[in-house]
């Protein structure tokens, strides 16, 4: 390939990830007027209940009436008691069919709504679909004018990172419909892929020797696919944080949390995703002290990137074990999730920008060297 290929084709990845930014915006904008329809499908989900409550009290109360004056009547001639027990028999038919018309048929139908999802939520995902497609145009065409791996430095680590992101995402829709954290992942994908590319942005370099291996493929690689299901599981455990409040009685002004899966739930999706995550993150792990012999002569030197990429695994092995004991389940293994993944943007940004070591491949001018 000729330079001017090579430069061409640069420049279309750089337009292509500018491309969709723009559409993964466009889905986290229709992702959050679905939200914003979830919530008012929790309103009226709120209305029903209540109005079926106050409709079952009345029915209580006129049965309690009815009560008091047949004991009253004791005693009466059997023409009074069988004139009462046919109005309570009647009360009784009327609550039941009341209770059947505004309680579970009017309560299934708004949650036959949450369920199919909304326009907005196929729209949002449909657009995320595109959005992906141009993303993933965009990495090969930057592997292409490199002639090698696209994830070299942070810009195109953070370019792989979060379509990887998103990868996951769609692909776990087969398993579960999570269209309800799509405003969470294209907006942290959005957020992070147009910061990486105004300011961690570098023209395509040859990779330095410590990088020519095999190894980049594999370790690398690895290490994003654990950060892009850590990623969703991260966002499941943050709404099962919302719904642990809400089902203890607080954050009731959130009717959106209404609308989605128990705090159960979500924690038990958030800890299989979490799982796949920690197994890639575990191989990333052993590969990267495997490439350090056969880079520098030691498979561990305490570099700073290979301390938080211990951290990050320690933090999730608590996690897993959290989850399997009884007493930290619930709310203190979703802190724990939550922490991981912050740990793991840690690493990526504050450790590769501001911590000196072997690892210092950022690709950036304040980099000592490759």
């Amino acid at each position: 390939m000729t330079p001017v290929d090579s430069d061409s084709l640069a420049t279309l990845s750089l337009v292509a990830v500018y491309s969709a930014i723009a559409v993964y915006v466009l889905a986290f904008i229709a992702f959050v007027l679905d939200l914003s329809a979830r919530s008012a499908r929790g309103l009226k989900l709120d209305a029903e209940r209540e109005r079926d409550a106050a409709a079952s009290g009345d029915v209580d109360a006129r049965r309690g009436q009815l009560a008091g004056a047949s004991a009253a009547a004791r005693g009466a001639v059997a023409g009074a008691t069988a004139t009462a027990a046919g109005v309570l028999e009647r009360a009784s038919s009327i609550g039941g069919a009341s209770t059947g018309s505004n309680g579970a048929g009017s309560t299934a139908t708004v949650d036959d709504e949450v369920n199919i999802g909304s326009r907005w939520q196929r729209t949002g995902l449909a657009l995320t679909v595109i959005a992906w497609l141009i993303h993933v145009a965009a990495i090969v065409m930057r592997g292409l004018a490199a002639g090698r791996v696209p994830w070299a430095n942070m810009f195109e680590f953070a370019m792989t990172g979060t379509g990887v992101i998103v990868t996951v995402f769609l692909i776990v829709q087969f398993w579960r419909d999570l269209r309800f954290l799509g405003a969470y992942v294209t907006g942290i994908v959005a957020l992070l892929l147009g910061l990486a590319t105004v300011n961690f942005y570098v023209a395509v370099t040859p990779l330095p020797p410590p990088l020519q291996s095999a190894w980049l493929v594999i370790h690398v690689f690895v290490a994003t696919l654990g950060t892009g299901f850590f990623a969703v599981g991260a966002g499941l455990s943050i709404l099962q944080l919302m719904q642990v409040r809400r089902e203890a009685g607080g954050m009731q002004r959130v009717p959106l949390l209404r609308t989605l899966p128990s705090s159960e739930a979500l924690e038990s999706m958030a800890y299989r995703v979490i799982v796949v995550g920690f197994a890639f993150w575990t191989f990333t792990l052993i590969a990267g002290a495997i490439w350090a012999e056969r880079a520098w002569g030691r498979y561990w030197g305490w570099d700073t990137k290979e301390v938080w990429t211990f951290v990050i695994w320690v933090v999730f092995a608590g996690y897993i074990h959290a989850r399997a004991t009884k007493g930290w389940r619930g709310s203190r293994a979703a802190y724990l999730a939550v922490i991981g993944f912050t740990a793991v943007l840690f690493n990526f940004t504050i450790v590769n920008l501001f911590f000196k070591g072997l690892h210092s491949y950022s690709g950036l001018d304040l980099d000592t060297g490759m």
